[in-house]
C-alpha cells in the first residue's frame, strides 16, 4: 500500500506536458490563439524489454485556444523501436491522442490557493500493433493538476490521472496491459533562473492494477526551458529511470511555437506562460 501511495504522486503519461517535462502545468492557449510543439526522445530501454534495446519516440502536439479557459489539443508520435541483430526494427506513427484542458481556477498573488485544472485525453488505436507501435485499444484519461507558487520565479506542480481502460504505452516505453486500469501521476519543481531560462526536475510514474506486461513505471527528468524569442522556447532534458515500463536512460530536446506571437516578436514573458 506505501508503494501505491507513493506511485500516486508520478505521471506516467509521455506526451501532454510543457516541454520538457512529463508533469503537466495548469496553463492553456489564449483564446484564437495556437501553440505547437515537438520534440525528439531518444531511450535506451530496460534489460527485460530486449530484444528491444533502443526508442526514438518524435512528437507532433498542435494545441488551440478556446473562450472560458478551454483548450483543444491533438497529438501524434513517430516511433523508431530498434532491436538486436536478428530483429527487425520497427518505425512509424505510433496511437494517436485528441484532448480538452480546463483551467478552471487561477493562482493569485492576493490568495494562497492553487492553480487547478484538469484534461481529458482519448487515444486512438492508430499505431500498429504489430511491430508494437500501439496498443489496439482505445483509452481514456482523465488528468487533475495542481500549481503552487512558492515565490515570484519558484513553482511547485502536481499531478494525479487515472487511465480507464489501461494502457499508457508509447512504443516500448509505458505501462502495457490487454485490459485494466492505470493510476498516474507526477510532480514537479521549475525556477526561473532569468526572464529566458528555467530549470527544473521532476519524478513521474505509475502502477497498473493487474498483471500485465510492464505493470510500474518509474523514472525522473532533470531539465529546462530556454527563450529564444517571444513566442519560441527550446526545451531539453535528461532522463533516468527503473522497473520495465521505463526508459533506462534518455534525452530529449524540443521546441514550442506559439502563433501569432512568434510572427509578431514583442517583449519577452515568463517561460512557463504559454
Amino acid at each position: 500500500m506505501g508503494c501505491l501511495l507513493l506511485l500516486l504522486l508520478f505521471k506516467s503519461q509521455p506526451v501532454f506536458a510543457q516541454l520538457p517535462f512529463y508533469t503537466d502545468d495548469p496553463a492553456v492557449t489564449q483564446p484564437g490563439k495556437w501553440h505547437f510543439e515537438f520534440f525528439d526522445e531518444i531511450d535506451a530501454l530496460q534489460s527485460a524489454q530486449y530484444p528491444n534495446l533502443r526508442q526514438n519516440t518524435a512528437n507532433l502536439k498542435l494545441n488551440y485556444g478556446l473562450p472560458h479557459n478551454l483548450e483543444l489539443d491533438v497529438d501524434a508520435p513517430y516511433l523508431t523501436i530498434y532491436r538486436a541483430t536478428g530483429s527487425q526494427t520497427s518505425k512509424g506513427f505510433g496511437d494517436a491522442d485528441l484532448g480538452v484542458k480546463w483551467n478552471f481556477h487561477k493562482a493569485s498573488s492576493a490568495s494562497r490557493v492553487p492553480a487547478f485544472a484538469a484534461s481529458l485525453y482519448i487515444e486512438f488505436p492508430t499505431g500498429d500493433t504489430r511491430q508494437e507501435l500501439g496498443s489496439g485499444l482505445t483509452d481514456y484519461w482523465l488528468n487533475f493538476i495542481v500549481q503552487k507558487p512558492l515565490s515570484d520565479k519558484t513553482r511547485l506542480t502536481a499531478n494525479l490521472g487515472f487511465l480507464f481502460t489501461g494502457n499508457n504505452a508509447t512504443g516500448a516505453v509505458g505501462i502495457q496491459t490487454t485490459r485494466g486500469h492505470v493510476l498516474t501521476g507526477g510532480i514537479s519543481l521549475l525556477h526561473d533562473l532569468s526572464p529566458r531560462l528555467t530549470l527544473g526536475g521532476e519524478i513521474y510514474g505509475g502502477v497498473a492494477d493487474n498483471n500485465g506486461l510492464a505493470r510500474s513505471q518509474l523514472q525522473g527528468m532533470l531539465g529546462g526551458q530556454y527563450t529564444l524569442r517571444s513566442g519560441m522556447i527550446l526545451g531539453f532534458g535528461l532522463l533516468g529511470g527503473k522497473y520495465v515500463a521505463s526508459p533506462r536512460i534518455g534525452a530529449q530536446i524540443g521546441v514550442s511555437l506559439d502563433f501569432p506571437d512568434v510572427l509578431h516578436p514583442s517583449a519577452l514573458t515568463q517561460n512557463h506562460i504559454r
